[in-house]
């Protein structure tokens, strides 16, 4: 035989349902979208934390140049001392050179709370204590602060910050071309560049030269620290030398033509006429 069960609404979840229901019918009931902000939980969710320390002098950029190769170029626009140094995940080598950061802190009564974009130019092997830290120039430890309170906040000495590098953040060097600064060692056999002002992603993954006006051939290159790229052919290279530069996080391509002209000396600079779409 069989047995009917009848179940018995809970009152309490009658009392919801009729008041909910009654919402509905209600046309002067409103939806407040500050109530339940979308678009500000996504954008929240951009960024990661991040430890973040300071070195160098106060208002400076940190050392001179570094380990990615860029001398004294970290205190001149378009770099304007906005650098920082990066921890192993960051640093990755040296293939995270050039890469460009935006960095925030909220934790600190001197913290502005406002994004600076910092580019990636020296490496800090001890900074391990979290997974992603930064070593930041004074000058750009101190523009995370409120106006007028940047030494306040770099007396802080150590910060818990946010940083992003996806979600539309870019290096972006308005009216600069990419520029190859030829190695002290390059030779008619052997060539070495560090390549600075990509525009875009900023680092890079893959750089190939091709010699002469007529060749087709593109010859890969190796990177030989830093941002600095080498080709040891092993016999004479012929000059003029385009060189393509592949970016690391988009793919993107862009080929510098006849950039090195014949006759180039090392330890010159050449510019380039191009860089990479912002």
């Amino acid at each position: 035989m069989a047995m009917a069960i009848r179940l018995h609404p809970h009152p309490f979840s009658l009392l919801i349902s009729l008041a909910l229901f009654s919402l509905l019918l209600d046309t002067t009931f409103c939806f407040h979208p500050k109530l339940f902000n979308v678009s500000k939980l996504q954008s929240d969710s951009d960024w990661s934390p991040a430890g973040a320390t300071w070195y160098g002098p106060a208002n400076g950029a940190g050392s001179d140049g570094g380990a990615c190769g860029f001398e004294d170029a970290v205190e001149k626009a378009p770099f304007s001392a906005k650098v920082s140094a990066g921890g192993p995940s960051l640093f990755q080598s040296g293939k995270g050179c050039g890469a460009c950061y935006q960095v925030k802190c909220t934790e600190n009564a001197a913290c502005s709370g406002s994004p600076v974009t910092v580019t990636l130019t020296d490496e800090c092997p001890g900074c391990v204590s979290e997974s992603t830290h930064f070593d930041l120039s004074g000058t750009a430890f101190g523009a995370m602060a409120k106006s007028g309170q940047a030494d306040q906040l770099r007396n802080a000495g150590v910060l818990q910050i946010q940083y992003k590098r996806h979600s539309g953040v870019e290096c972006e060097y308005p009216g600069t071309s990419v520029v190859f600064q030829v190695d002290s060692g390059s030779n008619p056999n052997y060539f070495a560049s560090l390549i600075e002002y990509e525009d875009g992603d900023g680092d890079l993954a893959r750089v190939d030269l091709q010699q002469g006006l007529d060749s087709d051939e593109w010859v890969p290159m190796q990177r030989s620290w830093g941002a600095v790229w080498k080709l040891d052919y092993g016999s004479e290279l012929q000059a003029p030398f385009s060189i393509r530069l592949t970016a690391l996080e988009s793919g993107n391509t862009l080929v510098a033509k006849n950039v090195i002209p014949a006759g180039w000396q090392p330890g010159k600079t050449y510019r380039s006429l191009v860089n990479f779409d912002g």
